[in-house]
């Protein structure tokens, strides 16, 4: 048995793919040690992990401070949540034994940590990968058309935070992409290389373990006998970006009085009487267990976050994707480039292009097909099982 320090950030999307992970090493002997945020205790208890907290709100305050208008701003950002992230881990686990660390592939600490350790490291990587020319590609196409009077400081924020934090950890901080996309001798990667860009591009460094589905251990009552049979059209705009009340208000004029039946999750930040009256073929919560209805689901329209994504295609579910932030526009393109649903724009949305969109694509076989396809070789890719297999495989390595 080895003793595992798992750290995580604070969000859904990073969260919800290590579950199955955690559960799954734990199930093979593993005991595991797990950093997040106070609201995501409970979750990773019932895991059987032992859970340890930051400071969310601290960490969030650090983070937002580097600046969110460019993306060095935002390496910034995770480089000012170290001395909020390090002293709290650090202090927690004093005088214990460590035998290999697992960070999140997007929070700036987790290299850090690794280092300061001196541990064995593996990324979780629950978005789409990045090669560092892929990175630094990017970075440079963004910035090519910014004034030099305000790169110039961001720039030079990056040199002396990162001046700073080897001083104080003994750290080696040689590029913004370490900070941003935190490599590590292994890469866990939550997709497969078909639906990740450019997937055989990436070396053996990185495994794509596929999308990691496990029970979420979340208490939300409804009722599926309900839908069984009805091959509803699902709704959701996630956890993080879902505060669009005219848009649900939006898809209550769509499909008020249509042949679809709808359900609709609306999440915390919308009061459900805020919408008005509720059309009769219309569920509307503020939380369903998604995984579950999806199995009983004809089409999701979605954010396109990657775990919703996943999900839907995972039950061979045809996706309209209406992106919101991040890496969703991505998600999006991967999704109609392979033929598993199309996109729609938030912006310029209106009842009847979406009422149009779901007719289109329910009616057409080839979104099925292709949803059906992909959800094949997501099942065929292993998982969470996969995933704990490529970290034994990655401690025969390291002697662990």
């Amino acid at each position: 048995m080895a003793r595992v320090l798992f750290v995580n950030a604070g969000s859904e999307g990073h969260i919800n793919p290590t579950v199955g992970v955690v559960q799954e090493l734990i199930s093979r002997g593993e005991e595991v040690v797990y950093f997040s945020i106070e609201a995501f205790r409970e979750r990773m208890e019932k895991t059987g992990a032992s859970v340890r907290t930051f400071d969310d709100q601290k960490f969030i305050k650090a983070f937002i401070s580097g600046g969110r208008n460019y993306l060095l701003e935002r390496v910034n950002g995770l480089l000012l949540t170290a001395d909020i992230v390090i002293p709290s881990v650090l202090e927690q686990i004093k005088g214990e034994h460590f035998d290999y660390i697992i960070h999140d592939s997007m929070f700036g600490c987790g290299r850090l940590l690794a280092q300061i350790l001196k541990l064995p490291a593996i990324s979780s990587c629950t978005t789409f990968a990045q090669t560092k020319a892929e990175f630094d590609s990017m970075l440079e196409e963004l910035h090519k058309d910014v004034p030099i009077e305000i790169l110039d400081p961001i720039t030079g924020q990056f040199q002396s935070l990162t001046a700073m934090l080897k001083e104080k950890y003994d750290v080696e901080i040689d590029s913004p992409y370490e900070v941003f996309c935190n490599p590590a001798p292994l890469t866990i990667v939550y997709t497969t290389k078909e639906f990740q860009p450019d997937g055989e591009t990436f070396d053996e460094t990185y495994k794509f373990t596929g999308p990691s589905i496990s029970s979420r251990f979340t208490q939300t009552s409804f009722d599926l006998a309900a839908i069984k049979g009805e091959n509803p059209v699902y709704i959701s705009l996630g956890t993080v970006f879902n505060r669009a009340i005219d848009f649900y208000k939006l898809c209550l004029e769509a499909f008020r009085n249509t042949g679809h039946k709808i359900i609709m999750a609306i999440g915390n930040k919308t009061v459900i009487s805020d919408l008005g009256e509720i059309p009769e073929n219309f569920i509307v919560k503020n939380y369903v267990p998604q995984t579950d209805i999806l199995q009983y689901t004809k089409l999701f329209i979605t954010h396109g976050g990657m775990n919703s994504a996943h999900e839907g295609l995972y039950f061979g579910v045809p996706l309209i994707v209406i992106p919101q932030s991040a890496d969703q526009p991505i998600i999006a393109g991967q999704v109609a480039a392979l033929g598993a649903g199309i996109q729609l724009q938030m912006k310029s949305l209106t009842a009847s292009q979406l009422r149009g969109a779901v007719d289109h694509v329910s009616s057409l076989t080839c979104y099925q097909k292709a949803a059906k396809s992909l959800g094949d070789s997501f099942r065929k890719s292993g998982g969470y099982h996969q995933a704990a297999d490529e970290i034994f495989a990655f401690k025969i390595r390291y002697q662990i």
